[in-house]
């Protein structure tokens, strides 16, 4: 029976997350959340089916009952939340809230297998991100004043990566974190959010070249100054983002183009550099040669990934920890080997409807402020995934960014559910923009229908 369980467990999970991909699809068709209601609903009960069952096979696994208790208060945290939203939020896209819980509650799941005590801390940190993001959309959508202070965003993003550069604890060779009080953050994670504010505060207020090339200084020098802290994946993010948002705010394609050029020149420049560089680049190349040393990485998440099948090998059924940071670098290659192809790919559609809601958002709002910030926030989440996927499966050189919302990270995870609030209070501006419109239309007929009447009035006295 527990062996009928295990497997039941272990390919519903998958089946279910399917189902949920199809209703994440299915929510484009109407505009209206009230038309979308249906399906959020669905999509909530199949979250908890996802999670229960993924607890169910740990649970079979090692007879341990705490995993029961463990699930039934994320389940709770979760319900909560969505709750939450839906009630103080009425007009909030409760796709993206739907598709955050759903990722927290699988990094949960696969955290737990890989280290209990590691899952814990994340826990505590995503529920308090989540209390903040809360909060978010009421502050996004009272002070207005904030497409007006480009300037102090870029202080404080110069300041505080310069601050981590020459205070900062290396890890790995890199200055990317610092220690408060025993606590260490990563402060690059939360800079990501200030620097989109920069280039979009920045970026609409350009009416001439040399406002585009001062706006360029800015932002470069934010690149810079990651690059000496020899943080190049956060670097490389920095750098994608700007020139996608400067393409998008001057709707010109040469941009992008020159932005392109220059990524590749400056790539050149990086790999004659950085050691470490031309080491990922040769593990790119051919791991295999190298297998026992720089390539071992790679190679054990290709082997993870290949023996996994469509529905894996269940929970605490593969070697996921033969891989080192499995949870920060490597976890969708984990989440491949015991929760199978299947399920690997299918969270990587919940996290393509993520950023496609968000360029929806960024498509619909009529201010220009609020268009770029959504659309810098969208780069950013769906690069930071293609980075993560990409060096894991070999489909690109390793660059050391984490899968938002289900690698170990506190400071990741709490960055990922800001720029999510921060989102959710620009859906509610475009909310108020809607209603003004329609007020506007409704007096316009109004209007119409008066001097029509006005009209009829002076025919009959005729």
């Amino acid at each position: 029976m527990r062996v009928y369980l295990s497997e039941f467990a272990r390919v519903g999970g998958a089946l279910l997350l399917v189902l949920y991909v199809v209703f994440s699809y299915l929510v484009f068709r109407y505009r209206t959340e009230k038309k979308r209601k249906p399906f959020y609903v669905v999509q909530i009960l199949l979250m908890i089916g996802i999670q229960g069952l993924l607890f169910l096979q740990m649970l079979l696994k090692t007879n341990d009952l705490r995993y029961l208790f463990f699930f039934a208060f994320q389940a709770i945290v979760i319900l909560a939340t969505i709750i939450l939203y839906r009630v103080i939020y009425p007009d909030a896209n409760l796709l993206i809230v739907n598709n955050m819980c759903l990722l927290l509650m699988i990094s949960m799941a696969i955290l737990t297998r890989l280290s209990g005590n590691k899952a814990i801390r994340q826990f505590i940190i995503a529920l308090a991100s989540l209390v903040i993001a809360l909060i978010l959309p009421e502050l996004v959508l009272r002070f207005r004043i904030l497409s007006e202070l480009w300037w102090a965003y870029g202080l404080v993003g110069i300041t505080a990566l310069s601050f981590v550069l020459i205070l900062g604890r290396a890890i790995n060779g890199s200055n990317i974190n610092y220690s408060v009080g025993g606590v260490t953050f990563q402060p690059s994670e939360f800079i990501k959010i200030v620097y989109v504010f920069f280039v979009a505060a920045a970026l609409t207020r350009v009416e001439e070249l040399w406002h585009i090339l001062l706006v360029s200084a800015g932002a470069a020098l934010h690149v810079l100054i990651l690059v000496f802290s020899r943080d190049l994946g956060a670097a490389l993010i920095f750098f994608t983002v700007y020139f996608m948002m400067l393409t998008i705010a001057r709707d010109r394609y040469e941009y992008l183009l020159a932005g392109l050029g220059i990524g590749i020149v400056s790539c050149i420049v990086a790999y004659r550099l950085f050691a470490h560089v031309r080491a990922r680049v040769a593990v790119f190349l051919d791991p295999w040669t190298s297998i026992d040393s720089a390539g071992y990485q790679v190679t054990q998440s290709l082997f993870g990934i290949s023996v996994g099948g469509p529905f894996g090998l269940g929970l605490y059924g593969g070697n996921p920890s033969a891989i080192p940071f499995v949870e920060q670098d490597f976890i969708f290659s984990a989440i491949a080997e015991e929760l199978g192809i299947v399920f690997a790919v299918a969270l990587l559609a919940v996290c393509l409807s993520t950023a496609w809601m968000v360029f929806r958002i960024a498509e619909w709002i009529r201010d220009p402020f609020y268009r770029l910030l959504c659309a810098g926030f969208g780069i950013i989440y769906v690069f930071q995934v293609f980075l993560t996927v990409g060096g894991g499966t070999k489909f690109i050189p390793l660059t050391g960014v984490t899968l938002p919302l289900v690698s170990y990270g506190g400071s990741s995870v709490l960055a990922t559910i800001l720029m999510f609030g921060l989102v959710e209070g620009i859906v509610l501006i475009r909310a108020g923009e809607h209603k003004k419109a329609v007020e506007r239309l409704r007096a316009v007929h109004e209007s119409a229908g008066k001097r029509r009447a006005k009209r009829r009035e002076d025919d009959e006295e005729d």
